[in-house]
């Protein structure tokens, strides 16, 4: 997850949808914060989706890309077998 924009939705996707947390709240406002820091030089095709009110409210509530669901669902097979992603 190396894309800010990716690595937010994947975890919005994670705590909305499954009711999992891949990282903790704090993080995730720091990475809104982090987006909304550098909106104009981030590039991903699933930005649009996302919105300034959305990031300075650390939410989302919209609808999630195919792509997003299956990264998650990815994710998390990884990690309960145990496969160390960095």
């Amino acid at each position: 997850m190396k894309n800010p924009i990716a690595k937010y939705l994947m975890c919005a996707y994670a705590y909305y949808e499954l009711d999992k947390s891949l990282i903790s709240d704090t993080e995730f406002d720091m990475l809104a914060k982090e987006i909304l820091d550098n909106w104009d030089n981030i590039e991903h095709m699933h930005k649009y989706l996302l919105t300034k009110d959305m990031l300075q409210a650390g939410t989302y509530l919209g609808e999630y890309p195919t792509m997003v669901r299956m990264a998650v669902g990815n994710y998390m097979k990884e990690l309960n077998n145990g496969i160390n992603r960095t």
